[in-house]
């Protein structure tokens, strides 16, 4: 694994997807070693990730706090700021929980969401949200010098399309200077997560049945070839997918001296 330096600071309609909030500080590279708090390798003066659990995150980014998919209560962030924006990607309860939200949120606190998510709010949440549909790009007020651009999600094999339909929920890439974050949300190996291009960071899923498998995975990855990628969201109703399969399989390809592996803990009770 390249030398690169990490910061590491920073569920429920399905069986892989449950709530289980505990913040975690600790990351764990492709051979499972220990990476204590440092500067991310990567053009962004303050990127900072917190892994909460599953698919919850937060990212603190040059003085901005942004929350993405918090579920689990108020007790699941209790060391964190409160956020600047709140990213959700999809209806299911391990991305969008209204208690949670309402929990976290402070008066200026703006939400990105598909529409799907907002027609599910109540009136109050509605007041802080905008809504975003695939392939669209925004900016927030007060995080002006971000722009947020929706990426499709959905499932692409016959027996999970009932999981995740086209145009339903959204991944997102985040850009602030150059410096571009993906965050896959709930998705398959799709041609648009192929054809992503200068992805300094990745956050990319991989459970079954619900999403793709650590092989599509890790194939849509080498396609796209972000400088560090980051295996979540990988609980499935068999337990937690194979991530240091996922890292031999970079590891091996043609690409690997392009691509950094990085694990964190998202699960740190299993």
């Amino acid at each position: 694994m390249k030398q690169l330096a990490i910061i590491a600071l920073a569920l429920l309609p399905f069986t892989a997807c449950k709530n289980n909030q505990n913040t975690a500080e600790e990351a764990v590279n492709s051979s499972s070693e220990v990476i204590s708090e440092e500067p991310i390798a990567a053009t962004a003066t303050d990127f900072k990730i917190t892994p909460i659990s599953h698919a919850t995150m937060v990212l603190r980014w040059d003085g901005k706090t942004i929350y993405v998919d918090p579920v689990g209560g108020a007790e699941a962030f209790e060391n964190q700021p409160k956020p600047d924006l709140v990213l959700i990607t999809d209806i299911h309860g391990d991305h969008f929980n209204t208690e949670t939200l309402n929990a976290v949120l402070a008066d200026k606190t703006r939400i990105i969401a598909p529409k799907a998510v907002t027609s599910k709010m109540d009136s109050e949440l509605q007041k802080h949200t905008q809504i975003l549909e695939n392939d669209k790009k925004t900016s927030v007020q007060d995080l002006n010098d971000f722009t947020f651009e929706a990426i499709p999600m959905y499932n692409l094999r016959e027996e999970a399309l009932k999981f995740h339909e086209k145009g339903r929920g959204n991944g997102y890439v985040i850009e602030k200077d150059g410096f571009r974050v993906y965050i896959s949300g709930d998705t398959e190996d799709i041609p648009e997560m192929r054809s992503l291009q200068n992805i300094d960071v990745a956050f990319v899923c991989m459970n079954l049945p619900y999403t793709m498998t650590v092989q599509s995975a890790a194939s849509a990855v080498t396609d796209f070839k972000p400088k560090q990628v980051y295996p979540y969201h990988y609980r499935g109703t068999e337990g937690l997918s194979d991530v240091n399969g996922f890292a031999a399989l970079i590891k091996k390809s043609s690409v690997s001296n392009e691509i950094e592996v990085v694990q964190l803990d998202w699960y740190p009770n299993e």
